[in-house]
């Protein structure tokens, strides 16, 4: 794949209370894209962004996957978040380099306690946001009723673009309320009517123009919908609510219209911060000659493959067989091959636009978190903060052989999920691998065990009393 212009890029983070689907619909678009020939399915374990074992027996996202498409022209890179309250610190690192969010809600159960912390989440990113209300042909489901509770939940900034037509497994596809001149099904003209004029309004309230054509009783056009909708959603005074299921693809097509259509491109985004060798800051406007810029989102660590580092490009053009810095560790790196990602599916590329997402190998010093950048001209992005580890085990190994390799195997899956966290307690002299939850760090034992051959025993810390 070419390298893609920074405007025709969406970099976007699929986020949602576990199990609304979200797997699954970037299954879908790779398949209704022609990136995929057969859509998987996440019982069967085989989609693209659910790879890993520990994820195919669980049937569960344990980590943030990278899947990209082609849509009228642009390049979506969309970021298939962890649903599972113990995997947050993907959340953590994917929502830090994109430009907005599609928050997913399973329609049979709507809007859960996981869903509200991604909205939060999204918040204080400042993330502008679609909801895709999911699962819509499942049974007791009503997209109307979701819509209420979204509604209740997020506030009336909370729109409908679209309307269900069936509902349940009759559900059979959605009608757009962006087209004036769209045809209502039979016997939903009153429905449509009354969901399109809701729209109007919410959009004449984020656009002084359009409120005068609306007071004025004129026709609002599909394209100053369109205008006034994107408007509303980069300031976030709108949030675009869609209806599919993308197990059967309905709605997966106009969903990835809205992406193009309403959701900001690198280009779009405010300028970010960087410090520059004096300690001075400097911002980056993401342009193709500037600066090179780059943040590692994302370390993956294989015993056959090596070490791969997942990063975004601020600033500047990152091109394939170069000399880099590494600027948050003061290191040289050759950067040797550039691949972009669609699972565990690396497609060469020889260079990657300021915007975009890619993974390059066997940088030695590169960790997640850090900024690689020119020697000539070097630059320091923020890095990512992980927060304290909330749960914590006694790791013991199962046998002398396992001894030689523990330490060895905690380091490197301490990289690749820099959520974990390993310390000795000095009383007890026990070694302790803390995370988020006990499956958190019972996939962290298993990724040691089927990536480094090291066979772990968890055991409840010792508690040192004292006198």
């Amino acid at each position: 794949m070419p390298a893609i212009e920074t405007t025709r890029l969406r970099n976007i983070a699929l986020l949602s209370h576990s199990g609304a689907g979200k797997t699954v619909i970037a299954e879908s678009m790779l398949f209704a894209t022609g990136a995929i020939t057969r859509q998987g399915s996440v019982q069967e374990g085989t989609t693209a962004s659910d790879y890993e074992p520990e994820e195919q027996r669980r049937e569960a996202s344990v980590q943030t996957a990278i899947v990209q498409c082609m849509w009228r022209d642009h390049k979506i890179n969309l970021l298939d978040t962890p649903g599972y309250a113990d995997f947050r610190g993907e959340v953590v690192s994917a929502i830090r380099v994109v430009e907005a969010a599609v928050i997913v809600v399973a329609a049979p159960s709507g809007v859960e306690v996981g869903t509200q912390q991604m909205w939060r989440m999204a918040d204080e990113r400042g993330l502008p946001r679609l909801l895709f209300v999911n699962k819509l042909d499942r049974e007791n489901t009503d997209f109307l009723r979701v819509l209420d509770s979204i509604s209740e939940t997020f506030g009336r900034k909370c729109v409908a673009v679209q309307v269900a037509v069936g509902s349940e497994t009759d559900f059979s596809a959605v009608v757009s309320l962006l087209d004036p001149k769209a045809e209502a099904p039979a016997g939903m003209e009153s429905q449509v009517k009354e969901a399109r004029e809701r729209l109007i309004e919410a959009v004449a309230e984020a656009d002084d123009d359009l409120a005068t054509k609306y007071l004025e009783g004129e026709e609002i056009t599909s394209d100053e919908m369109i205008a006034g909708l994107r408007q509303g959603v980069a300031t976030g005074d709108i949030v675009p609510v869609m209806a599919g299921a993308a197990t059967i693809g309905v709605g997966t097509k106009e969903l990835m219209d809205a992406i193009v259509d309403l959701l900001p491109s690198p280009a779009q985004s405010a300028a970010v911060t960087a410090t520059d060798a004096d300690g001075q800051e400097v911002q980056l406007d993401g342009k193709a000659d500037g600066p090179l810029a780059a943040l590692v989102f994302k370390t993956s660590a294989d015993p056959f493959v090596g070490k791969l580092s997942y990063f975004r490009v601020y600033s500047g053009t990152f091109k394939s067989d170069t000399q880099i810095t590494n600027a948050t560790r003061d290191e040289s790196e050759r950067v040797g091959h550039l691949f972009t990602m669609t699972g565990k599916d690396q497609e060469p590329v020889a260079e990657l636009a300021p915007g975009d997402v890619g993974a390059a190998p066997k940088l030695a010093s590169a960790l997640t978190g850090d900024t690689l950048t020119d020697r000539s001209k070097a630059l320091l992005l923020p890095g990512l903060e992980f927060g304290e580890s909330v749960y914590r085990m006694a790791v013991y190994p199962a046998s002398k052989a396992d001894l030689d390799k523990l330490t060895t195997a905690l380091a490197r899956i301490c990289e690749e999920d820099p959520s974990l966290q390993v310390s000795r307690e000095a009383n007890t002299l026990e070694l302790l691998l803390g995370g988020l939850g006990d499956t958190h760090v019972g996939v962290a034992v298993e990724k040691m065990n089927r990536k480094f051959g090291v066979d772990i025993m968890l055991e409840t810390p010792k508690v040192p009393y004292m006198e």
